[in-house]
């Protein structure tokens, strides 16, 4: 798949329907993070897939510049699975933690082909830098 050209603004909406499946905020303990290690983590195993600066383009995966705080699914000029859409995550890093250990199983019905992160150090550095990028 390809896609070409900057993505729309990504916006942080409340879906117009409550969510067929909504997936509960996990209630589990995020350990800090260290930013540059997520940065070299972001670029060997995200940046393939997902842009992270502001203004990024679409590519197989959406933009992630903005994601925490925003509802999974509402970024427009990215066409998501209708599990994501309906997930009613608004991404935070404890959604994200347990989102990256596999996506597959933590959102059935994903389009993420993405194996998953199983080492807890390396998701918590990973979302330290995400969070960086809003």
């Amino acid at each position: 798949l390809k896609f070409a050209g900057p993505s729309a603004a990504c916006v942080s909406s409340p879906p117009t329907d409550p969510p067929a499946m909504p997936i509960p905020e996990p209630d589990v303990q995020v350990p800090a993070g260290e930013v540059k290690k997520g940065a070299k983590l972001f670029k060997a195993k995200c940046a393939q897939c997902h842009t992270i600066e502001k203004g990024g383009n679409v590519k197989q995966g959406p933009p992630l510049y903005g994601i925490m705080g925003r509802t999974s699914g509402s970024c427009e000029g990215f066409a998501y699975s209708e599990a994501n859409k309906a997930s009613g995550i608004v991404w935070s890093d404890k959604h994200m933690f347990e989102y990256l250990v596999n996506p597959k199983k933590y959102m059935p019905g994903t389009k993420m082909v993405f194996a998953g992160i199983k080492k807890e150090k390396e998701r918590a550095d990973l979302i330290a830098f995400i969070e960086t990028a809003k």
